[in-house]
């Protein structure tokens, strides 16, 4: 056991993100800078992840103004750290070794010190160029092994399976595989290794031979990210930290717990007791604390939870006897092994303190929080809530089928939409893969990696219309367009290179920013008083006569790409338009043959479900 712990706060960017839906405004964020600059953490998660596609989407703001802003804020007090998703940074598509190397090179001079890169299928080949260009800027490469579990399968599906000559595998996330990965890592040149446990799956005892594994095996320091949703998360972090991790990943109290990670209050009282020194301003802290409930309450309408946890301050307050108890038995519990008294000790801490129980459908299904959550959100716009059920049972075999990829995101997203759209297609009794996002597709055919296992030539040839696996081509890539803008003067849509890569990594949301920008430029520039341009145009539905048939969109979302033109010939099952809808994009096809009469949307348009986009001509 180390007799120093270092802290890397995740308040700013994973834990609102967790618990807030990323809605954290730039005046909120400066509010609690000055103390955060007297606190003195070891780094500071602040970027990356959600925050630069939901602080254009939702709150008008640049992206690398809130980096900048930070940086101007804390100094070089703290490493600022953010996340990135190898290749694809934040989008699905892998980028060229231009974008990133461009990408890196603004990040870290906007003042980004450690970069956590991770990959969806902990495919080591598609983190290479992150790894090289956050270096060459002078920059840390923090490599992230992501946790996940194999799925599980009755007896009897297994020996189905291998009546049919096609067995189940093995245990394949063992643990030697994530040292195997980690090592991989540090031989591209890892400057620290990161277990990401992004969903909170990971039990005491398993985090505890990792990290002996890890300490024993690697050269470099070793970080520890968990969450709480499931009810693992303090326990965890308590064995890692005995084990002798170097850094844990922690939340400030009203930004702590429930889906976000531990409470660095808690791991202080753990720390005290243990003997190891955190080198954090604890006053400071409860500042910053203090600000937070205030912030959190105006950002109630998106709190994940509604439920604060009672007020506490380790520097001051005095824990009641019974509750001290609990402590001093989860640290025996952790070093002796005891994962059962280490876990009923933690909860009750937990329970003390009001933080949110845990949640044993996510413990149970083992899948994060936020694929339930979006699998739910899907069914709800189908009116199909009824076959959850149904839908989270699919899970194991569509993401068996897909090469057993790591339950993270965008994976996740993908497999569990995939889950929906099979048992919807059951409900109908359809096919299981009749329906399937153009990610899916993707991850199929090889787009986004290695998985973990192979994918079946046949399943691939049914899905992606290729045996052979097929990597993204990124020779192809062609750059989003930055137009010209008539209507605010001529001036192009992105005026410097930060501007450039925004619409390359988020090119619709971008889009529709950077016009708002421009637009209010243009309108301080001749003194006019005018109204921000809306983001998102929502389709009303046509009042002209309709004689023909009626493509209707399934759900809400952005119209991504028309794929016809009124005039065009058409058949029943083509594909008529993409459908971005919670990050994913959906072929539309039409239900009837004819002639494309109207077409009543826009590429760019938001519409809402059942809103009528085409009208067909039989």
């Amino acid at each position: 056991m180390s007799t120093k712990l270092l802290i890397r706060d995740l308040t700013l960017r994973d834990g609102q993100q967790s618990a807030f839906a990323t809605r954290m405004n730039q005046a909120q964020v400066d509010r609690v800078l000055d103390y955060y600059k007297d606190a003195g953490f070891y780094a500071m998660e602040v970027w990356g992840g959600a925050v630069p596609d939901s602080v254009m989407r939702y709150l008008g703001e640049n992206p690398w103004d809130r980096l900048e802003k930070i940086k101007e804020g804390v100094g070089n007090v703290s490493k600022l750290t953010a996340l990135s998703r190898g290749r694809n940074l934040y989008g699905y598509a892998p980028y060229t070794d231009e974008i990133i190397d461009g990408f890196f090179k603004n990040a870290v001079s906007s003042g980004l010190d450690i970069m956590r890169i991770f990959d969806a299928l902990n495919d080591v080949e598609n983190i290479k160029s992150s790894v090289k260009s956050i270096k060459k800027y002078n920059g840390m490469a923090d490599c992230a092994v992501c946790y996940t579990v194999d799925p599980h399968f009755t007896t009897m599906e297994r020996i189905k399976a291998r009546l049919k000559g096609k067995p189940l595998p093995k245990e394949v996330f063992t643990d030697s595989y994530f040292l195997n990965k980690a090592k991989e890592m540090v031989a591209l040149g890892a400057d620290m290794i990161t277990i990401k446990d992004m969903s909170g799956l990971i039990p005491p005892l398993r985090v505890a031979r990792l990290i002996d594994l890890f300490k024993k095996h690697l050269n470099v320091p070793i970080d520890f990210h968990t969450h709480c949703t499931p009810g693992y998360g303090l326990g965890s972090v308590l064995s890692a930290i005995i084990h002798g991790v170097d850094i844990v990943d922690t939340n400030i109290w009203n930004f702590a717990g429930g889906p976000a990670a531990p409470a660095i209050e808690l791991i202080y009282v753990f720390c005290k007791k243990l003997g190891i020194q955190m080198d954090v301003n604890m006053e400071a802290v409860a500042k910053i604390n203090n600000e937070l409930y205030f912030i959190r309450k105006e950002l109630e309408a998106f709190d994940a939870v509604k439920q604060f946890p009672k007020p506490f301050n380790p520097l001051t307050d005095t824990l009641p006897a019974s509750v001290d108890k609990e402590f001093d038995n989860a640290i025996a519990a952790a070093k002796n092994n005891d994962e059962e008294g280490l876990l009923r000790a933690c909860h009750a801490i937990e329970a003390y303190f009001n933080f949110p129980a845990p949640n044993e459908l996510v413990k149970k299904a083992e899948i994060p929080g936020g694929m339930y959550t979006n699998m739910v959100a899907q069914l709800k716009q189908f009116n199909s809530l009824d076959i959850i059920e149904d839908a989270m049972a699919l899970i194991p075999s569509v993401r068996l089928d897909a090469g057993l990829p790591p339950l993270v995101t965008p994976t996740s997203q993908i497999i569990g939409s995939q889950a929906v759209n099979s048992a919807l297609a059951a409900k109908a009794n359809r096919e299981k893969y009749s329906n399937v996002s153009n990610q899916f597709i993707s991850l199929v055919k090889g787009e986004y990696g290695k998985t973990p296992v192979p994918v079946d030539p046949d399943f691939r040839l049914k899905i992606a219309g290729t045996r052979e696996e097929i990597p993204y081509d990124t020779s192809n890539y062609q750059h989003q367009p930055n137009p010209a803008l008539p209507e605010f003067g001529d001036v192009l849509l992105a005026k410097d290179e930060k501007e450039q890569l925004l619409l390359e990594l988020f090119p619709t949301v971008a889009l529709n920013y950077l016009k708002g920008v421009r637009e209010k430029e243009y309108n301080e520039l001749n003194q006019q008083i005018a109204q921000q341009k809306k983001q998102e145009e929502v389709v009303k539905e046509p009042e002209v006569v309709i004689t023909g048939k009626v493509i209707e969109s399934p759900m809400p979302g952005t119209i991504w790409k028309l794929l016809v033109k009124e005039g065009d010939t058409i058949k029943r099952g083509d594909s008529v338009l993409i459908l971005e809808a919670m990050k994913m994009e959906n072929n539309i096809a039409s239900e009837y043959n004819g002639t494309v009469k109207r077409i009543f949307v826009k590429e760019g348009s938001f519409v809402k479900a059942e809103s009528v986009i085409m009208e067909i001509e039989e």
